[in-house]
């Protein structure tokens, strides 16, 4: 007995078994009956390439039983979209309809990259960002601030939809929440910088046409120095104040800042606290030609404040002709 076999509305439907490989296969999946059940039919429906309600409500059923099987989401995509030019439906208010459906699953599966892909694929036919979307987000990132697939799916919102301008009070809240949000952190600058990059060689307006804008970077050097203060062993935002001064060449002006962290260069290191602010005042030092005092920092680094990465410092020390330093 079953859900389909059993039922009028799939009556004149052949279930197509899966094939693993003869009677006696080496390594059969033990499917639920229920799953393999649903799962002969959509072979028998793709096979005779049927888009219809029927379908709909077949794929809803195997992805609450399996969200990452992609060539249900893909098969249901374009169901969608072949109902909608057969019978010339609302387009807007379909893709509403299904987003609000997809809401429900994506707060479930947190981490499924099918279901961002689908929901992408549904927003790249909309000419303005449905109101609801940003305060959806906001829900995914309460249960999991720093989920992957919802950044990625948000950088593409903020490209696609040109919210540019209206990012940043968000991310402002999300570093006030957890400065240590690293997804967070890359969010900004792609919103900063970003825009004007292109997404296929990666080369943006600064890189091409020396176009910086000094405000902003003036800015952006004092918001992430008070950021580095909260927390100085967060590595996102010396990485981040490395590539705002790197737009203007050089990272001597935050020498002095960093000279706050790295405590008596002259011994052991006492007062240390942060080993990204040796890392960074050892560059400082190799700008200026300081060898010695450069190398001074990698040796704490790999003697004392990061030795399970002591080949790498000693790999820095060589590149300014010095040897390497033991545990």
């Amino acid at each position: 007995m079953g859900k389909y076999s059993d039922s009028e509305q799939w009556a004149d439907i052949v279930p197509i078994p899966q094939n693993d490989g003869g009677p006696n296969p080496l390594a059969a999946i033990a499917y639920t009956e229920e799953y393999s059940e649903a799962m002969g039919y959509l072979r028998a429906v793709m096979a005779k390439n049927e888009k219809s309600e029927r379908v709909l409500e077949l794929t809803e059923h195997i992805i609450s039983m399996n969200p990452a099987h992609y060539t249900i989401w893909l098969y249901r995509a374009n169901t969608l979209f072949a109902l909608q030019k057969l019978y010339q439906t609302d387009l807007q208010e379909d893709i509403l309809e299904e987003l609000r459906w997809l809401d429900g699953i994506s707060l479930k599966h947190l981490k499924n990259y099918q279901i961002w892909h689908h929901r992408q694929t549904l927003m790249a036919l909309l000419s303005t960002i449905p109101s609801t979307e940003l305060s959806f987000l906001a829900q995914m990132f309460a249960k999991d601030a720093k989920n992957y697939h919802v950044w990625s799916y948000r950088q593409w919102l903020v490209r696609h939809f040109s919210l540019w301008d209206t990012e940043l009070p968000d991310i402002e809240d999300f570093l006030t929440a957890d400065v240590r949000n690293n997804s967070a952190w890359n969010h900004r600058w792609f919103v900063l910088f970003g825009q004007h990059v292109d997404p296929n060689s990666g080369k943006g307006m600064d890189e091409v046409g020396n176009i910086v804008d000094e405000d902003l970077l003036d800015r952006e050097v004092e918001y992430t120095q008070a950021k580095i203060r909260l927390a100085p062993q967060n590595q996102s935002p010396w990485n981040y104040l490395r590539g705002l001064l790197r737009k203007r060449g050089s990272l001597l002006e935050c020498k002095s800042f960093a000279e706050e962290f790295v405590g008596d260069m002259e011994g052991s290191g006492d007062g240390c606290r942060s080993s990204h602010a040796l890392d960074f005042f050892a560059d400082c030092m190799a700008e200026e030609k300081e060898a010695e005092k450069a190398g001074k920092a990698l040796e704490l680094l790999a003697k004392r404040f990061d030795p399970i990465r002591r080949n790498y410092w000693n790999y820095r020390r060589g590149l300014l002709g010095l040897g390497a330093v033991e545990a």
